[in-house]
């Protein structure tokens, strides 16, 4: 597929999506939404795609939502009350599967962030499995002082990051932090000095990670999500019967065979 907001670049494994609309601020439109949706579907469909690196051309990651488009989609004042909650309501809840299909994604997502990441830019951020971020970067929840609530995603997956003190700090302030407190405080894993390296760095993770075997590397997200919407004995019940069914891999008889003949395994997702 061709994308107008986005790139797809495919390096063996390794697929890196990039934002593409630099002299917007890389600004999300309804367009972008649904080009990432569409993205995502497409490389969790891939069998061949072992990892994703997501990034921004230019010198923000994303400044959030095109809010001169965003009056646009507004509900004509010609409709009813209630039909302009309706229509308002499928709307944002047609944008927040947009970003959750990021989070469905069976490949983990590695997001490399640099300059502003701000409102939906937070909301994809989070999304993500791993967050990684150049000096400049700051991050904010910023619908706060535009008046509004955050609605696609931020909220609810920001405390299980952050903590819940530091999460209702970021939501009721609307203030950015930088990239060394983002780190400090687990938002993201690791500050590098510039943009350039900050690509190396994740690239260089994903790169081992897609040396794994897929078919664990995806049943380890997998487990690690539905541990996370559950409890530590369904968890554990969960990795059982995932392990019953997988445990019996091509993949695994090709680690062990590597092992004993001390060589590197060459896995093939099966």
């Amino acid at each position: 597929m061709t994308y107008e907001t986005l790139c797809l670049d495919r390096i063996g494994p390794r697929v890196e999506i990039v934002l593409n609309n630099p002299g917007k601020l890389n600004a999300m439109t309804r367009t972008f939404f649904h080009e990432i949706r569409q993205a995502f579907q497409q490389i969790s469909a891939d069998e061949e795609a072992r990892v994703v690196l997501l990034w921004a051309e230019g010198r923000v990651f994303s400044a959030g939502l095109n809010l001169n488009e965003a009056m646009d989609l507004l509900p004509s004042s010609d409709m009813s009350e209630i039909r302009r909650r309706q229509r308002l309501g499928e709307i944002i809840r047609d944008f927040q599967d947009c970003f959750t299909q990021v989070q469905r994604c069976r490949q983990p997502v590695i997001a490399a962030v640099q300059g502003w990441c701000l409102g939906g830019g937070l909301d994809l951020a989070t999304a993500c499995d791993i967050r990684l971020g150049s000096a400049d970067a700051q991050f904010a929840i910023h619908e706060t002082r535009m008046a509004m609530v955050a609605d696609l995603g931020t909220l609810q997956r920001i405390t299980a990051l952050v903590g819940k003190g530091m999460a209702r700090e970021l939501a009721f302030t609307g203030e950015p932090i930088n990239a060394e407190r983002a780190r400090d405080c687990g938002l993201i894993n690791a500050v590098y000095p510039d943009k350039d390296q900050l690509l190396q760095a994740a690239r260089e993770l994903a790169d081992r990670i897609a040396a794994n075997s897929s078919l664990a590397v995806q049943g380890v997200k997998q487990v690690l999500d539905y541990s996370d919407a559950h409890g530590e004995a369904e968890g554990l019940e969960y990795v059982a019967q995932w392990n019953t069914s997988f445990f019996l891999s091509q993949d695994l008889d090709e680690a062990l065979r590597a092992f004993a003949e001390k060589r590197t395994p060459h896995f093939s997702g099966h």
